[in-house]
């Protein structure tokens, strides 16, 4: 039930005239503890349309970061169930760097999780949200220049490889 409902998801975002939306969406949930990478959207809408790539990147990283937010009031709010846990290296890395460590959002596999913890730790909300942002920028501004970089035979064999 889950599947087809993403595959759904997917097939209306999708959608060319969706682009913007689709890229904030997209970005939105793959920040949440849902695995799903958004950088092929970024990189799909640039590329079909070159014009709006300052704004795919604008849209990923709020869409990204808000999802990072969201992450982090999770956190906030799971505190009492994750007591236990307040000793392990993680917490300790977390509590002294503070918000800094925000900064690796943007890694794959453990950035959404720092997000939460973050949140459970009760950083500061404005100086963790502004350091998520800037990593998930940096990220997006990278991943997409590179993908760019790519000559377009390359997409063309692995669209044929695939399809």
């Amino acid at each position: 039930m889950i599947e087809s409902a993403i595959a759904w998801l997917l097939h209306v975002l999708a959608a060319p005239e969706v682009g913007l939306t689709s890229v904030f969406l997209i970005s939105f949930v793959s920040a949440t503890l849902v695995p799903l990478g958004s950088e092929p959207a970024v990189f799909a809408v640039i590329k079909a349309n070159p014009m709006l790539f300052w704004s795919a990147i604008g849209v990923a990283t709020v869409g990204n970061t808000l999802g990072g937010a969201v992450d982090y009031y999770i956190g906030y709010q799971a505190k009492q169930t994750f007591r236990k846990e307040r000793k392990s290296r993680w917490f300790h890395w977390l509590e002294r760097y503070g918000a800094k460590t925000m900064l690796l959002a943007w890694l794959p596999g453990i950035g959404d999780p720092l997000c939460t913890l973050g949140g459970w730790l009760k950083l500061p909300f404005w100086p963790s949200l502004a350091y998520m942002a800037v990593g998930k920028l940096l990220r997006y501004l990278t991943m997409t220049t590179l993908l760019l970089y790519v000559p377009d035979g390359v997409w063309h064999r692995i669209g044929q490889l695939l399809g």
